[in-house]
């Protein structure tokens, strides 16, 4: 079959299985893996060589990895140090000493399998736990919180684990220690030019191809790191998954966090599902006839484990029971990064492949159950008294605010939030403002707000307001139009730079707008009527009442936009009652001027 024919039948499984999957809540994952399933040789054969296509799937993982690390920002891994490295650090240590201990006093496994195996199983899928409690409206309860800080604390993990592999791999092969000492010099070698050179050339770099403003040419730079530092560290006998997974660390705290995130996830997305789609078609569905009870076996034993434990740390870091129960149930199954640690770990010799076959299908199996463990978990232990302890207020995963164009306007927003201490997302399209803010200490990322892959990074989902400040009328026009679209519950505070512009704001339906001048014009006005001997509240009521004419002849003038002549009629009309409106308030109504003759001065 052509590649384009291949091409085809990917995409027709990934188009039927991802919104039957969806539409039942299960997770676009699980779609992908039942859709290799279905097309793969074990079922239709609809392809029967994958060999070609797993290698371009690999690079799927690369990137996953790589949006990770992007994901890993210190600020907010010291924000939630206690939950994070205490609740997360006993999860994986206690699952993976269980479920180690069983595979090598059990099941006959070397002590360097039973320590990946238990380690793979400990992990959990972060995208289909936080897609499950987001849409249980759960993300934000005391056991949600707690159930993110263990995925976030999983996700750290990986980078050991995948710096581990070629040592356990060479003490499986029973290697002398000189070999193991040169892989160890080899690992540090490469952090330590990872580390420089994401520091000292890959910011630089990034800060020259920003300032073309060519999206393209960014998105082709943000690919280039990821596949050099990958086969940087794959030159030396290393992951290239842990390569990306640096440099996504590397640039966690960087201007181009959330723009690196827009321009990778389409790539990231597709490949990742591709990737998905071969697990499913290479599963060993004669394993899974010749063999079920064991795969149900081992399937249940591993999950009871995991509920086992999670509700066990959960009682003893003072969760309440309804709180431990739903911490439990939340992180009972496997994840997609044990599909890439059980297949590195066969390639490399670890582990038997046929062990590897049979765990990935145990796996499967354990992200099918675990939207059913959820109901399960809704129908009997869901709360049905609120929890008030002061330890259970929630702590935001995001902030609420999102500034899009942080110049002068959209500055004085944020120091303004910064010292009521609102966290905020703000978003500058403007390279050299960017560089220019942080050398003072701002918090600003780069990247075009009207992207919506862009919003979707700086999870414009979880916000509350965005604040529009963009100061060009067209950017600041496409983003308003993009934030309705897809975010239309988010609250948007515009600034307008003229009346043109907030009339085009209303008729998009953004109700909160202002012009730019407007409010610092009114303040200058006060102080120059106090200067000519008004009083403070005199001049303060004449800015008021000059306010409220104001907005009841923008409401006028929005109805005859389109018309100029009819625009200009009613500019003269409005200024004749602004000026009768304060004449009659002094008492000095004046009869108006004769009107002069066209020959008369």
């Amino acid at each position: 079959m052509s590649l384009l024919g291949q091409i085809a039948i990917f995409l027709a499984a990934a188009v039927i299985a991802i919104p039957i999957f969806r539409r039942f809540k299960l997770g676009s994952v699980l779609g992908y893996l039942a859709a290799g399933i279905i097309i793969g040789p074990g079922c239709l054969g609809l392809i029967s060589k994958i060999d070609a296509t797993a290698h371009i799937a690999e690079f799927g993982i690369v990137l996953l990895m790589f949006v990770i690390g992007l994901e890993l920002q210190p600020s907010r891994l010291w924000v939630l140090r206690k939950p994070i490295f205490g609740l997360g650090s006993a999860q994986v240590a206690l699952t993976t000493a269980g479920i180690g201990t069983a595979a090598f006093l059990g099941f006959d496994q070397s002590w360097q399998s039973a320590l990946i195996i238990g380690f793979g199983l400990s992990m959990s899928s972060t995208a289909l736990a936080l897609q499950l409690l987001a849409e249980r409206g759960q993300l934000n309860s005391q056991f949600g919180r707690s159930a993110f800080s263990i995925l976030l604390f999983q996700d750290v993990a990986v980078l050991p684990a995948l710096a581990l592999l070629p040592l356990l791999g060479a003490a499986a092969a029973r290697t002398s220690s000189p070999p193991r000492l040169f892989l160890v010099l080899k690992l540090v070698a490469v952090l330590a030019t990872v580390i420089f050179g994401g520091r000292y050339v890959l910011r630089p770099m990034l800060r020259i191809v920003a300032r073309t403003r060519v999206t393209e040419a960014f998105t082709a730079a943000g690919l280039l790191v990821v596949i050099g530092t990958s086969l940087l560290v794959s030159q030396v006998g290393l992951s290239m998954s842990l390569g990306a997974f640096l440099a996504g660390v590397l640039l966690a705290d960087s201007e181009f966090r959330h723009e690196l995130e827009a321009s990778i996830e389409p790539f990231k997305g597709l490949l990742l599902g591709l990737f998905f789609i071969t697990v499913g078609m290479s599963a060993n569905l004669e394993l899974v006839r010749e063999e079920p009870l064991t795969i149900v076996a081992l399937t249940v034993g591993f999950m009871l484990l995991k509920i086992g434990v999670l509700w066990s740390i959960g009682r003893l870091s003072r969760h309440s029971p309804v709180a431990s129960h739903g911490l439990a149930f939340s992180l009972p199954s496997g994840g997609e990064f044990a599909f890439v640690l059980f297949g590195l770990a066969a390639a490399l010799g670890i582990m038997d492949t046929g062990i590897a076959q049979l765990l990935v299908l145990v796996v499967t199996a354990s992200m099918i159950l675990s939207p059913v463990l959820l109901v399960l978990h809704d129908a009997l232990f869901k709360a049905k008294e609120g929890d008030n302890r002061p330890y259970d207020k929630p702590v935001e995963l995001y902030p609420k605010v999102i500034i899009a164009g942080f110049g002068r306007f959209g500055q004085i927003v944020g120091r303004i939030l910064r010292a009521r201490k609102i966290a905020f997302t703000a978003l500058e399209a403007n390279q050299t403002q960017v560089d220019f803010l942080r050398r003072f200490g701002n918090q600003v990322f780069y990247g075009d707000a009207s992207r919506l892959e862009l919003l979707r990074a700086a999870h414009a989902d979880n916000a509350q307001v965005f604040v529009l400040a963009i100061d060009e009328v067209e950017a600041s026009m496409r983003t308003a139009e993009m934030v309705k679209k897809h975010f239309p519950n988010l609250k948007i505070f515009a600034r307008a730079r003229d009346r043109q512009h907030a009339f085009r704001l209303e008729d998009l339906g953004v109700r909160y707008h202002i012009r730019e001048t407007l409010v610092s014009s009114l303040e200058m006005s006060v102080q120059v009527l106090e200067a000519l001997g008004l009083s403070k509240a005199a001049a303060a009521d004449t800015a008021r009442r000059f306010r409220t004419h104001d907005q009841e002849t923008f409401a006028k003038q929005r109805a005859v936009k389109d018309d100029d002549k009819k625009l200009i009629q009613t500019a003269h009309e409005s200024a004749a009652q602004l000026l009768h409106l304060f004449e009659a308030d002094t008492g000095q109504v004046e009869e108006p001027p004769p009107q002069r003759s066209a020959s008369g001065r």
